[in-house]
């Protein structure tokens, strides 16, 4: 083989870095999404716990201008 056939044979092919790195953060991306769409669905149903062992409850409504402290306290 002459010296230029063997050059020619050793240059590596940058597209299958490219589809690697195409792959790296496609993948990472969808289970960014899932995680997060998991994470979502279990807060919504600890947020619906907790509306249902809250139901019989009543509470009053917060005044405006007041701070918790004084929330109880009558006037």
């Amino acid at each position: 083989m002459t010296g230029d056939a063997m050059i020619a044979r050793e240059a590596l092919n940058q597209w299958h870095f490219v589809i690697a790195a195409y792959a790296i953060g496609l993948g990472g991306c969808a289970a960014l999404v899932i995680q997060s769409w998991l994470a979502m669905r279990r807060a919504e149903q600890r947020r619906d716990a907790g509306r249902d062992r809250t139901a019989g409850r009543t509470a009053e409504p917060a005044q405006p201008g007041r701070g918790p402290a004084e929330q109880g306290q009558a006037e």
